[in-house]
C-alpha cells in the first residue's frame, strides 16, 4: 500500500526505479519529508525480459549508507555474489523490493499526468496524477530513467511498415515469435541477448544486421568506474570541468567497456545455426509480400526473409518526451541542450526546485548515469541540495 496523498510536501520524488529509491533513503536518512510516485522498478518489470542477466556485478546496490547493499542482500538469503553473478533481472528486482521493505520507503503507485510551476504564494509545484489527484510540493525530482526515451530512428520507421516494427524495450514477451523470423538492428549487447532469447523461445531464424563490426565476446572491466563515480558525491562538478578532449576520453573508455564488448556467457547461447550475423551491413529496404513476409534489403544486396523487424538502437534523452513536462507549464522554462535539461552542480535545472537525475543527467555528469552505478552518488548530491533548501 504506498502512502497517504499529501496536498503539499517538501520534495517529491517522480520515479521509483532505482535512482527514485536511492533518493528516497537518503532523504528518509536526512529527516527529508517526501512522497515517492511512481509504480516500483515498473520499467524493469515491463520493459526488460525474464531471463535477461545484468552486466553489472554486485557491487552496484542502491544504498547510499552502505548498509542495505546486494551482498547483504545475499548472505540474508544464505548466498554470494559468485553464486548469483551475472546478476539476473528477476534477482535485482528482488533486490530491490527487499532495499524498499528494509528502508520502510512507501510509494505511491500512479503516474504524473502533468507537471505545473506555479510562483503565486512562492515557488511551488503541483503534480497533477493520473487519478486527478494533486501533490503541491516545494522540489521535485525527476528519476524517470529510460522510460520515455526508446529512439526510433526515422530512416527505420519510414521504411519498415506500421506494426512490424518494434524497439527491444516494447518487447520482452518471445512467445508470439516462436516459428518466426526476427531481424534485429542494432549489435551491442541488447541486440545479441534479444537475438538469444529469441532464439531460446523457439524462433525459425533470427538475423543481427549492425553497421560496425562484431563487438569481442571479453568480460568488461568496470572496476575504475566505481571508485570514480563515488568521488564525485564530494566533488560533483569534476566531469564538467574536464576538457572537451577529457570528457571524450572518458566516454571512450566506458563505451570501450559497455559497447565494444559482449558478454562471454551470451557467446554459447548465439552459436547455433538459426542465428545469423550481419556485419558492417546497413538495412536499406523494406517490401512486404502478399503473404504478409517482409523483403528486407541490405546494402551488399542481401535479402532477409522477415516477419518481424526489432530495433534495439538504444536510448536518446529528449525532456519534449517527458509526458509531465509536455502537459505541464514548464517546458517553456527550461534551458535545454540537445534535449538534456542544463543542470547546475547539484542536478538543479533552471528552474529552481527542479532537479534531474539518470540518464537525463549524463551530459553534465557523464555517461555513468545512464548505468545503476551513479544512484548512491545521485542521491547523495540532490538530498544534500534539497537539505540546504529546506534549511
Amino acid at each position: 500500500m504506498g502512502p497517504a496523498v499529501a496536498s503539499r510536501v517538501p520534495l517529491l520524488v517522480v520515479g521509483a526505479g532505482p535512482y527514485g529509491l536511492a533518493l528516497s533513503a537518503y532523504a528518509r536518512s536526512q529527516g527529508i519529508e517526501h512522497v515517492v510516485v511512481g509504480r516500483p522498478m515498473d520499467f524493469w518489470k515491463s520493459h526488460m525480459p525474464g531471463g535477461m542477466y545484468l552486466r553489472s556485478g554486485c557491487d552496484w546496490h542502491l544504498d547510499p549508507a552502505g548498509d542495505d547493499t546486494i551482498e547483504r542482500y545475499l548472505g540474508a538469503r544464505n548466498l554470494r555474489p559468485t553464486d548469483v553473478e551475472p546478476l539476473s533481472r528477476d534477482a535485482y528486482l528482488d533486490y530491490c523490493a527487499w532495499f524498499q521493505d528494509r528502508k520502510a520507503i512507501p510509494v505511491l503507485p500512479k503516474l504524473v499526468r502533468a507537471l505545473h510551476y506555479h510562483r503565486r504564494a512562492g515557488p511551488c509545484f503541483e503534480a497533477v496524477l493520473e487519478d486527478g489527484d494533486t501533490i503541491a510540493a516545494r522540489s521535485v525530482v525527476l528519476a524517470l530513467g529510460f522510460r520515455y526515451f526508446a529512439h526510433v530512428p526515422d530512416t527505420y520507421a519510414a521504411l519498415v511498415p506500421s506494426g512490424r516494427l518494434v524497439h527491444t524495450c516494447d518487447l520482452v514477451d518471445f512467445s508470439p515469435l516462436r516459428g518466426k523470423r526476427v531481424l534485429i538492428i542494432g549489435g551491442r549487447q541488447s541486440a545479441f541477448e534479444w537475438a538469444a532469447l529469441i532464439r531460446e523461445h523457439g524462433a525459425a531464424a533470427v538475423y543481427l544486421s549492425y553497421r560496425h563490426p562484431t563487438p569481442a565476446f571479453q568480460p568488461s572491466d568496470w572496476s575504475w568506474v566505481d571508485p570514480l563515480v563515488a568521488a564525485m558525491a564530494s566533488d560533483p562538478g569534476w566531469f564538467r570541468r574536464l576538457t572537451a578532449e577529457e570528457k571524450e576520453q572518458v566516454n571512450r573508455r566506458l563505451w570501450a567497456e559497455g559497447r565494444l564488448k559482449l558478454e562471454p556467457w551470451l557467446a554459447p547461447r548465439l552459436a547455433h545455426g538459426t542465428v545469423r550475423l550481419f556485419p558492417e551491413s546497413r538495412v536499406i529496404g523494406c517490401r512486404e509480400r502478399p503473404g504478409g513476409e517482409l523483403d528486407v534489403t541490405l546494402d551488399d544486396g542481401t535479402v532477409l526473409l522477415t516477419d518481424q523487424v526489432v530495433l534495439a538502437t538504444g536510448y536518446k534523452v529528449d525532456v519534449r518526451r517527458i509526458p509531465p513536462l509536455a502537459q505541464g507549464n514548464l517546458l517553456g522554462m527550461l534551458s535545454t541542450e540537445n534535449g538534456f535539461p542544463t543542470l547546475d552542480e547539484q542536478f538543479q535545472s533552471t528552474v529552481p526546485g527542479l532537479f534531474f537525475t539518470s540518464m537525463c543527467a549524463t551530459r553534465h555528469f557523464g555517461p555513468f548515469f545512464a548505468f545503476t552505478v551513479a544512484v548512491r552518488t545521485s542521491a547523495t548530491v540532490i538530498g544534500s541540495a534539497v537539505k540546504a533548501m529546506l534549511a
